[in-house]
């Protein structure tokens, strides 16, 4: 990853703009982009310190086991969350020592400067989630094919030399590139936000109001304190609840956060003009509200999430029911149920997106997307839950503990199994309005009034962005089929 981040810092520097952005936006690049690798670093470590501990916790009861695991993804939430906060603030306020007070452009060309931090840790990100998705799927399915269907052992039996990739690829994919992706996702809301503000005059020189995209984000780090301390200290956890006790801090975290981002506000100037294709007159009540709008979108993405991927629900209750008649019809009710789990998620988008563009424009999009990942440690330390609990259960299979340790361990995994879902939503639902958001600042910034999709070049733009994802899917399919083909030889040589 280094190698590649040097190589594209200078390639950015070349290319960003003369004078005050080149060395600015690379060095906030090479900032964001070392913040987000350790950050992932740090969560790896204390998942893999964290494992063990589980284990020997569920050896006495599963409260015990899901308090360690819990606080084990706690650590990721925060580190993460609070690394990316106090970067950016460092950042801001050295930039803002350099630039020019008395020059608005100079001061916009900062702020601009400052989104090469986003970049750096998007770049991470894709290499954390797709090289790291590759590596954990490809040992999870060359290590339980060879396992289980050639050998005929149990998932993580100590005689298959793959379970250990299996185990360091959940830390690899679902810690260090989960943590990755979501860095990526709240450093460019925010710094999308930050590009955005500098355009309005108003918010440029009211005092205080361009750090309002900070404040949310340090806001969810207190209400996630806060929301944490009911999951570890209040719930009493037992094999039938520990969905329901995950499922809470969803819910706790969004009320909170409906009222302390409120008194946020006044921060704000009374009025403020977003220039765009159409320029929006906003509010401090009309930032409120895209905060919200993307804060309980965010909340039913995850709750959807969990219906479609819970052993609690019918829809997973009735795949597992089509597995009876075979293979075939389990594939393809399978598949259904994946693309119908998508409809509330895109419906919740759509209106965030319509909302937050008619109360503030392009800057209400990106505080929309900062209000789905308001909550974000909680969201972190829910997803690191989980494959903490997988790997508990390996060392469980591996170090020949009773078979009521595996049981507990499972029970936690099975939730963890969910828990790891929700997190890909939020990721995906906030990149979604950041997209939109930086592209806003984009067309602002040189001056675009309108896309017209009608026209040749821009409509066959449209049809190659509509096949990229497809074109992207087969290669990392195709990634992980070959490395899982080649890891199932090895397993078998060595057998």
């Amino acid at each position: 990853m280094s190698i590649f981040i040097v190589a594209f810092a200078i390639l950015l520097f070349f290319t960003a703009e003369q004078e005050f952005g080149q060395f600015y936006t690379t060095a906030a690049f090479l900032i964001g982009g070392a913040t987000s690798i350790l950050s992932g670093y740090l969560g790896m470590r204390i998942a893999v310190y964290t494992n063990v501990r589980t284990t020997k916790e569920c050896a006495e009861s599963i409260h015990k086991g899901f308090v360690v695991a819990y606080r084990g993804g706690q650590v990721l939430g925060f580190v993460l969350v609070g690394l990316a906060l106090l970067v950016l603030q460092i950042l801001i306020i050295v930039y803002q020592a350099i630039a020019d007070p008395k020059d608005e452009e100079h001061v916009r060309h900062m702020f601009e400067a400052i989104a090469g931090y986003g970049l750096g840790g998007s770049t991470v990100a894709l290499f954390g989630r797709v090289g790291g998705g590759i590596y954990t799927k490809a040992a999870d399915v060359g290590s339980d094919l060879a396992g289980k269907v050639v050998q005929g052992l149990e998932e993580d039996d100590p005689s298959n030399p793959g379970v250990i990739a299996d185990n360091v690829g959940d830390n690899v994919g679902d810690i260090a590139g989960m943590g990755a992706d979501l860095f990526g996702s709240l450093a460019e809301s925010t710094c999308a936000a930050l590009v955005v503000a500098a355009t309005s005059t108003e918010i440029l020189h009211t005092e205080n109001a361009m750090y309002f995209p900070l404040l949310i984000t340090a806001a969810g780090i207190i209400v996630s304190f806060i929301t944490s301390f009911f999951a570890t200290n209040v719930m009493q956890i037992t094999p039938d609840t520990v969905e329901r006790a995950v499922k809470w801090q969803l819910i706790i975290s969004t009320v909170l956060m409906t009222g302390a981002v409120y008194p946020l506000i006044k921060f704000l100037p009374e009025k403020f003009l977003i220039p765009g294709a159409v320029n929006i007159d906003g509010t401090p009540l009309g930032a409120y509200g895209c905060i919200i709008a993307g804060l309980w979108s965010g909340f039913i993405i995850g709750w959807v999430t969990e219906v479609y991927t819970s052993n609690a629900y019918s829809p997973v209750q009735n795949l597992a029911e089509a597995c009876r008649m075979g293979a075939a019809p389990n594939i393809i009710l399978g598949l259904a149920l994946g693309y119908m789990s998508t409809i509330i998620p895109i419906l919740c988008v759509a209106i965030t997106i319509y909302v937050a563009y008619t109360f503030a424009g392009m800057y209400g999009i990106a505080l929309a997307a900062l209000g789905m990942l308001g909550c974000l440690p909680i969201a972190l330390a829910i997803d690191g839950y989980g494959p903490i609990s997988d790997n508990a259960g390996g060392i469980a299979e591996m170090s020949g503990l009773h078979p009521g340790v595996r049981k507990f361990t499972d029970k936690l995994d099975a939730a963890g199994n969910t828990t790891a879902a929700i997190g890909k939503g939020f990721a995906i639902g906030s990149a979604c309005l950041v997209s939109l958001a930086l592209f806003g600042a984009y067309v602002t910034k040189i001056g675009i009034k309108e896309v017209n999709i009608l026209k040749p070049l821009e409509f066959s733009g449209l049809l190659i962005g509509a096949m990229i994802p497809y074109a992207f899917s087969a290669l990392t399919m195709e990634a992980v089929g070959n490395a899982a083909k080649d890891m199932i030889a090895e397993i078998k040589r060595q057998f």
